[in-house]
């Protein structure tokens, strides 16, 4: 099976299933990606029927995470949005460290972290900010799809991956292996917890002081973000922050977070 096309029954069938399990939304627009995804999943399992594959991923759970995974769309880079980090080392982590108390350790969550870049590019600004030791800091970091948690895990980066990394950090954080490959040191991989949770259900994040979740509501409807943000609101502490991508606004929705923009990067608040 080379080429997929989807009845509008098979389609609605699949989509609505995705989004109710994920929050993810297909429409006409990137319905080949959803098509191409089953087409490639089917001829794996050996299967023709569509209505067979739907069956399968309906009723068995490691087959609904593989899935998921499939259509999960993981682009990312390091330093991605680098207002970003600059408004998390020069603004939000010092804000932080005022509120802690000695020993008391800053919490930041990567949600959709895909293969890593992210949240090592967090753990690298942190310890690029003055008064903040590795013992200071836990970083958590989840994603939908499996295969990238592996990825993410094991943080090793060909050397286009790591681009847009300065060569300062290159030499301080990263290994350059004989592949040419580029290996986070192992002093930075403690700092993080990989772990697989789905948006769409409540996970078991508490006390979180900055919560990064870019590039990812974008593919939820209103209803679906709106669920989202207000959870992250309740996981944050009282002087937390909440980065979303920079095509992504809480614009409209009914949410009780306060929108700032510092230093041409948009940042948003607890009331």
């Amino acid at each position: 099976m080379n080429e997929l096309k989807l009845t509008d029954k098979q389609f609605d069938l699949f989509k609505d299933f995705v989004y109710r399990e994920s929050g993810i939304c297909f429409n006409v627009i990137n319905k080949i990606i959803l098509e191409s995804r089953i087409a490639s999943s089917m001829k794996e399992r050996n299967l023709d029927k569509v209505e067979d594959y739907y069956k399968l991923v309906s009723t068995n759970k490691e087959e609904l995470r593989v899935f998921l995974d499939n259509i999960t769309t993981n682009l990312t880079k390091f330093f991605r949005n680098e207002p970003n980090f600059k408004l998390l080392k020069n603004y939000v982590l010092p804000r932080i460290l005022k509120t802690k108390k000695l020993g008391e350790q800053i919490r930041i969550w990567s949600a959709g972290c895909s293969t890593g870049e992210e949240p090592y590019s967090i753990a690298i600004t942190c310890l690029e900010t003055p008064g903040i030791r590795e013992q200071d800091i836990k970083i958590f970091a989840s994603d939908l799809s499996l295969n990238s948690l592996v990825a993410a895990k094991e943080g090793r980066y060909e050397a286009h991956k790591v681009e847009n990394v300065p060569e300062e950090y290159l030499k301080k954080y990263f290994d350059r292996l004989p592949s040419g490959e580029y290996a986070i040191k192992s002093n930075i991989k403690k700092l993080i917890t990989f772990d697989y949770h789905n948006l769409r259900h409540r996970g078991s994040q508490t006390n979180m002081d900055v919560i990064f979740c870019r590039n990812v509501l974008i593919y939820f409807d209103n209803e679906s973000v709106k669920l989202t943000v207000n959870r992250f609101y309740d996981i944050l502490n009282e002087h937390g922050y909440l980065f979303i991508g920079h095509s992504e606004s809480l614009f409209g929705l009914d949410t009780k977070f306060k929108f700032n923009n510092i230093d041409n990067s948009i940042v948003y608040t607890k009331n």
